[in-house]
């Protein structure tokens, strides 16, 4: 699920997600959401006001998260709490004794290397880095990253560079097929797409304020 967090004064902030919103319309689109109302503890008025805006912005939100779950009124929703760690997708189960501290893990890569098509439905969000993709994206599919975007395939569905308002970031693909491509919430759909590009490899980059797609030679 994506996290939003909410600062105060909330009508600066839901302009600001107003302006995301309306760069990147399809970004919320389908995605489950939690809410960290840390900052809105002691203020539950404003609680009850932040949940009816997001709703009313088409804004999904499965939990919050920063309230203690006695103090949540029974119309918000369900308050998440005793979470465990997750690596690779697996849940990890706490020690039943106290063990030594580990060791420090490994810096975490800036890239993400899919060995294997994105198919219709499925998402994959990496914020940290680029996104590289040995196969196709898929109708209906979308890969979202806060660098560049590789694919060695079709791109069919939705690509999203550059997330964390990195203007630099670039899209490629093998051939373009595109339903959307975004960089830095500055988007494409397909039918602004040039019909001269389609099925050819092609990258896509910001000009300013405005996307860019040309044909790879």
């Amino acid at each position: 699920a994506l996290v939003l967090v909410p600062e105060q004064p909330l009508a600066d902030w839901l302009a600001g997600l107003d302006a995301q919103m309306k760069r990147s319309p399809a970004y919320f689109a389908g995605k489950p959401v939690v809410v960290d109302l840390a900052t809105l503890a002691g203020t539950p008025h404003l609680v009850a006001g932040l949940m009816d805006a997001l709703g009313s912005r088409g804004i999904r939100v499965v939990g919050i998260e920063g309230l203690e779950a006695g103090t949540a009124g029974a119309d918000l929703p369900p308050v998440l709490s005793g979470g465990r760690t997750v690596t690779e997708g697996v849940i990890a189960d706490a020690p039943a004794e106290p063990q030594a501290p580990p060791a420090a893990p490994p810096p975490e890569p800036a890239f993400l290397l899919l060995d294997a098509p994105v198919r219709s439905g499925q998402s994959v969000v990496f914020p940290r880095g680029d996104v590289t993709v040995v196969g196709s994206i898929g109708s209906g599919a979308e890969v979202v990253a806060g660098g560049s975007i590789h694919v060695y395939g079709t791109l069919r569905g939705r690509a999203m560079a550059g997330v964390n308002g990195n203007s630099a970031a670039r899209i490629y693909c093998q051939k373009i097929e595109a339903e959307l491509l975004a960089i830095d919430g500055y988007y494409q759909t397909a039918e602004q797409i040039d019909d001269t590009l389609r099925n050819r490899p092609a990258q896509a980059w910001l000009d300013g304020e405005t996307m860019k797609i040309t044909a790879l030679n």
